[in-house]
């Protein structure tokens, strides 16, 4: 006993020798950065599979958890934009093979081209978790208050300034759970407040944040298991109800090489798979993706025209292309133009939200694109307010490629309405993920209108999705082929389609405001009386 009693100081000190060691470590040799961009590598992965939501609640939680561990707010902002990078880096580097690939940028040019994006995206996250930290200012349970609204905020941020890039917004990572049932309502930054709402309360009950405050402790149990449930609840709802018969479409991919896409040698062969496409079966809607035949409309061959024209009359099909105008009135336009049985005038939409770098060149910026190997414009932007085209006693909202990126465009068209098609060519960025992330989020668009949602594309993923967000059918990425479906038309409005993201930018402002007034009243509480 004696000697036992003799080791046990000495067990003790060397430990405490042995912790302080690895606190040095630590301090000079950081883990944490290390760990968020481990997270944030994890954050993506929650994106391509339905089943994974629960992962990125995990995730979440876990980067709050090690943000509540910042002691500075130095440390907060290493740790957010440790976890950006990851998540970027991993779920948005098919960038890199649109500048080094096919755009022949030198594989160091390309390499930093797409490092900068995933920098500068990175900062959204780093700047939530940075106010949250200033917030709270060491008292954790402010923090967890105060991150989940300043997440949503971060991510609408990222979704406006600069024109936009919300690529992998958190909403998105629960297109298929039970908080899907927030999009009619909400919309997708709605799902974000949600999501990271369950995750703070997750991490405050994981780090046991409010032991002996019973009030605080119930409303994160009935955060975690109280959003999802509503959300579930949401999910059996009917925002949108039948309007006319039922509608056959064709939706056709041609898979053109992207290397060769552009080559006026292979124009006459894309022309002759496209039309083969068209002639073997009649349908209400026949859809073509994106720049399908690649040269301006008024570039056509007279012929190419007549045999569109003749096609729709001969099978009482409305044909869609997407193709590129050159018009002395409105200027370049990257566009949709339907050719209608029984009208000599084109139905037209012209794409309003256009990509920085791809269809407009920011001031200053011609120099990087010299850079690039791309046949690249400066197209002008259609009208925010355009009509739906009327196909077949039905309306249909066309938008081009990146467009259904941007829930609060897509509803200008709504009401009115009754059917969403996107027509894209997303083989600039080869077979990665932004094929089936690009899916999803036309599969959220589907959600917030409650609408069905059509997608031509020219390598994948050419798909049917149901007002539900299901996906109804699907080409297999890098076939030819046509992809036949009925489709109900829907009318109605969902909340979002009337509102947009005024409530969920609302919601996360209050929130975030009671949290902050709740912090002031407890600093200037005298001493002795507690909450």
């Amino acid at each position: 006993m004696c000697c036992a009693s003799n080791r046990s100081p000495h067990r003790r000190r060397a430990w405490k020798n042995r912790r302080l060691i690895v606190l040095r470590l630590s301090a000079r040799f950081p883990l944490r950065p290390v760990v968020a961009v481990a997270l944030g590598a994890l954050h993506a992965v929650a994106f391509l599979s339905d089943a994974a939501w629960p992962l990125e609640l995990a995730v979440l939680a876990a980067l709050f958890a090690l943000v509540a561990r910042s002691a500075r707010v130095a440390d907060a902002a290493r740790v957010g934009f440790a976890f950006g990078l990851g998540w970027f880096l991993c779920g948005i580097s098919w960038i890199y093979i649109s500048l080094h690939v096919y755009g022949e940028m030198a594989m160091p040019l390309a390499a930093l081209a797409t490092l900068i994006l995933c920098s500068y995206l990175a900062l959204y996250p780093a700047l939530a978790c940075v106010v949250a930290t200033w917030i709270a200012r060491g008292h954790t349970r402010y923090l967890f208050w105060s991150i989940a609204p300043l997440w949503t905020l971060g991510e609408l941020a990222r979704g406006y300034l600069f024109t936009g890039f919300p690529w992998l917004a958190t909403g998105y990572a629960h297109v298929g759970g039970p908080l899907a049932g927030f999009a009619p309502v909400l919309g997708m930054y709605g799902i974000t407040l949600g999501a990271a709402l369950v995750a703070a309360a997750l991490a405050a009950l994981a780090g046991r944040v409010f032991p002996t405050r019973q009030s605080a402790w119930r409303a994160c149990v009935l955060a975690v298991f109280g959003i999802p449930l509503l959300g579930f609840a949401l999910t059996t709802l009917k925002w949108s109800s039948p309007f006319g018969p039922p509608l056959h479409v064709r939706l056709l991919q041609g898979d053109i090489p992207q290397d060769v896409k552009f080559d006026p040698a292979q124009f006459l062969s894309t022309v002759n798979t496209y039309l083969d496409l068209i002639e073997r079966k009649k349908a209400d809607l026949i859809v073509l993706p994106e720049t399908a035949l690649p040269r301006f409309l008024n570039d056509f061959p007279p012929s190419l025209v007549a045999r569109l024209r003749q096609d729709a009359q001969r099978m009482q099909s409305t044909i869609a292309l997407g193709v590129p105008i050159a018009d002395p009135r409105t200027g370049y336009t990257n566009s949709v133009v339907a050719f209608i049985p029984g009208q000599t005038a084109l139905g037209r939409y012209d794409k309003s939200h256009l990509v920085p770098f791809g269809e407009f060149v920011p001031i200053g910026a011609h120099w990087f694109v010299h850079l690039m190997k791309i046949p690249l414009g400066d197209f002008n932007s259609g009208s925010s307010r355009q009509t739906p085209m009327s196909i077949a006693g039905v309306r249909i909202a066309f938008n081009v490629c990146y467009e259904d990126l941007f829930g609060e465009e897509i509803i200008r068209q709504l009401p009115a309405a009754n059917v969403l098609v996107n027509v894209s060519n997303v083989a600039w960025f080869g077979d990665s993920l932004a094929l089936p992330e690009h899916l999803r989020i036309s599969r959220m668009r589907a959600l917030e209108t409650a609408r069905p949602m059509l997608r031509a594309t020219n390598t994948g993923m050419t798909a049917s999705i149901d007002p539900q967000g299901h996906v109804l059918g699907a080409l297999a990425p890098y076939t030819v082929g046509s992809l036949d479906v009925t489709i109900q038309p829907m009318a109605g409005e969902t909340p979002y389609a009337r509102w947009g993201n005024v409530p969920a930018l609302a919601l996360s402002l209050l929130i975030l405001a009671l949290s902050w007034a709740h912090l002031l009243r407890q600093r200037v509480r005298p001493r002795g009386i507690r909450s």
